[in-house]
């Protein structure tokens, strides 16, 4: 396990701020949140693969949106009651990474849930 002092030195401070210290990037502002390559997203600071270009979505939110993880395994869930809400927020479950938060307002057709995820908390490896 890194310190914060290792994170600081391998993040930038707005990559910082949103995986360690569970910030939120304004909507429509990160580099995925209209993003249609074909690829695999990683976690920013573990290289863990979190989701799929096939499970994205645009739900219209500003944000990365995904109805499902690349592996179940690879997520942990943490009940989060910040901001006068009670969410779910979504963590790598390897290197404790913020993601995002999930909501159960996805896509019916498939999972039914959006995975509302951070642009500054993945990497996309390109597969085509």
């Amino acid at each position: 396990m890194k310190t914060d002092e290792d994170w600081k030195k391998i993040l930038d401070p707005e990559e910082y701020r949103i995986c360690r210290e569970k910030g939120t990037e304004p909507p429509f502002s990160g580099i995925y949140w209209d993003h249609k390559g074909e690829g695999i997203y990683r976690c920013k600071c573990c290289d863990t693969p979190l989701f799929a270009s096939d499970g994205k979505y645009d739900s219209g939110c500003g944000w990365p949106s995904f109805d499902r993880a690349f592996d179940e395994q690879a997520i942990e869930y943490r009940e989060d009651r910040s901001h006068g809400m009670i969410r779910t927020e979504i963590l790598c479950r390897n290197c404790g990474c913020h993601l995002g938060h999930v909501f159960d307002d996805g896509p019916a057709e498939t999972t039914g849930r959006r995975f509302c995820v951070n642009s500054a908390s993945i990497r996309f490896e390109d597969q085509e």
